[in-house]
């Protein structure tokens, strides 16, 4: 498996729980708070294997200043 596979997987599994986690209501946004967001992608990424550390800090930074910007939420078109 690529990294690149890896990483597409990854997303997917994260706006999947964005989605279930989320309480915007069915259509919405998906928002879930940075913290979370991290949480998960943290996790998926470590069980993954194929995404290394400084990659998962570098999304997540950029994830991050996205966030900032919407009162600390992540919403999926931010990935």
């Amino acid at each position: 498996i690529s990294c690149w596979t890896a990483l597409q997987s990854l997303l997917s599994s994260t706006k999947q729980a964005c989605e279930i986690l989320t309480r915007d209501p069915e259509g919405g946004a998906a928002r879930i708070p940075f913290e979370t967001f991290s949480f998960l992608y943290s996790y998926l990424a470590n069980i993954d294997g194929e995404i290394s550390e400084a990659e998962t800090k570098a999304f997540l930074q950029g994830i991050k200043e996205q966030a900032d910007k919407h009162s600390g939420m992540v919403l999926i078109r931010h990935f």
